[in-house]
C-alpha cells in the first residue's frame, strides 16, 4: 500500500532536514535557507480558506 502524500511529504522533510544536519555549520545556513524557500513555495501554493 502506497503511503499517503501528506506522509510522504513528511518523510521527504525529515530526510532533507537529516541530510542538513550531517553538513558541516558553514553549509547548513544556505541549506535552511532553500528549503525556507520550498516550503514558502508548497505554502503560498496550497489551497486558500474563505476569510468569511
Amino acid at each position: 500500500m502506497d503511503a499517503a502524500p501528506h506522509d510522504r511529504s513528511h518523510d521527504d522533510l525529515l530526510s532533507a532536514l537529516e541530510v542538513i544536519e550531517e553538513q558541516p555549520l558553514a553549509e547548513r545556513v544556505p541549506a535552511y535557507a532553500a528549503l525556507h524557500d520550498e516550503l514558502a513555495k508548497r505554502l503560498e501554493s496550497g489551497p486558500r480558506e474563505s476569510a468569511g
